[in-house]
Formats: C-alpha cells, structure tokens, sequence
C-alpha cells in the first residue's frame, strides 16, 4: 500500500468536510449508549428528545469532529442487521486494547467471532452490541 500521510493530512479541496457523524437507529438507546459510553467509553456530546419523534444521542472524541448518533423512533424497526453491520476503531497498540476489552467484560460482554478473518489476523477484539451491530477493536494504528 502506498504511503498516503500526505494525502490523509486534510481534506481535498473540492470536498470542504468540516465534521463527520455516523447516525443509526436503534431499538434500545439506553442500552446502546451503555455498551459505546460506559464501556467503549466515548463522551456523550448532546441529547434531544422528542424532535419530530425522534430521541437522540451523539457520542464521540474530545477534540475531534467525528461523531456517532443513535436515535430512536417508535415508528422505525432497526432490527436489520448483519455480522458485516461494523464499527471498527484502530487504537494504535495492543496495550491499548486491553483495558478496553476489561471494561466490556466486566459489564458482561464476552468477545465474538468476526465474520471476516482479516480481523483476528491482525489480533482485532469484536463484541457484538446491544443492536447485534458489531464493534472491532483493532490494536494498530491503521490507514
């Protein structure tokens, strides 16, 4: 793979992006907001209720501009998932793995097998959320 630091540095011009949310519902926002902030342990940067429906939650990072909103709508079934529905963090090291996979454990949550083999190659740790989507926590650095 080529070396893209450069390219990777800042966004191309003609794609002005200034922040980045991932958003997906849920059928169980409190339980999915334990699973990715008391256990992951990203921060809860704002809540909404009942706007046109819908409650809310964006997590993320200090200090960065990427962000992952769960919302909730009693008229949306977000059951539909696959083994392939992911969430995959590189986390730069294998100590920086091992507290993290300690706190999912200690809330009950037991590592499952990923889909795709890649990952437990690289010694990546997948847990399944609430949702049945699937986080893995990959101990390098990445792109």
């Amino acid at each position: 793979m080529a070396d893209n630091a450069e390219a990777l540095a800042a966004w191309p011009d003609h794609l002005p992006i200034v922040q980045v949310r991932f958003a997906r519902p849920t059928n169980s926002l409190e339980r999915v907001l334990t699973f990715y902030r008391e256990c992951l342990g990203l921060i809860e940067l704002y809540r909404f209720e009942n706007h046109a429906g819908y409650d809310g939650v964006m997590l993320g990072l200090p200090g960065t501009r990427y962000h992952l909103e769960f919302t909730q709508h009693a008229d949306i079934d977000a059951t539909a998932t696959t083994t392939e529905n992911q969430l995959v963090l590189y986390l730069g090291s294998p100590s920086a793995l091992l507290p993290i996979v300690e706190r999912f454990r200690a809330a009950g949550y037991s590592p499952v097998q990923a889909e795709n083999p890649y990952w437990t190659m690289v010694g990546a740790v997948t847990f399944e959320d609430p949702d049945g989507w699937r986080l893995v926590l990959v101990p390098e650095e990445g792109l």
